[in-house]
């Protein structure tokens, strides 16, 4: 309980620009003693109600004015989302069943590296 309660609260640390919430909560569950599969499976597991969340607070918005004539398209793009969303979470599950997250962390880090260069010049 207190190890997830520690990896949790370490989503805070994504409201910092350009901090990645799912690569800090894997991070987090690693450095806690979790292995890659379990660290990246909690962390997607930590994701589930932020993101219901979202859904239900903009459903409302569907079925107002905002949402008029565009029906089709949400159901659509839901379907879609949550289709490409499981194979995501399969493909990253089964692939830190054996691997590290070394190549996120070089990722990163180039990504940073580069922004910071684009971003002061």
């Amino acid at each position: 309980f207190r190890q997830g309660i520690v990896i949790g609260a370490a989503e805070i640390l994504a409201l910092l620009p350009g901090i990645s919430r799912s690569g800090v909560t894997m991070v987090a569950g690693l450095v806690r003693g979790l292995s890659h599969e379990d660290s990246a499976r909690f962390s997607f597991l930590l994701a589930t109600p932020l993101i219901l969340a979202a859904g239900v607070l903009k459903i409302p918005d569907l079925f107002g004015p905002l949402g008029a004539g565009i029906g089709g398209q949400v159901l659509a793009g839901s379907v879609a989302s949550f289709v490409a969303a499981y194979l995501a979470v399969r493909f990253l599950t089964n692939y830190f069943h054996t691997r590290t997250l070394t190549p996120f962390a070089v990722y990163c880090a180039l990504a940073g590296a580069v922004s910071l260069v684009l971003l002061t010049v």
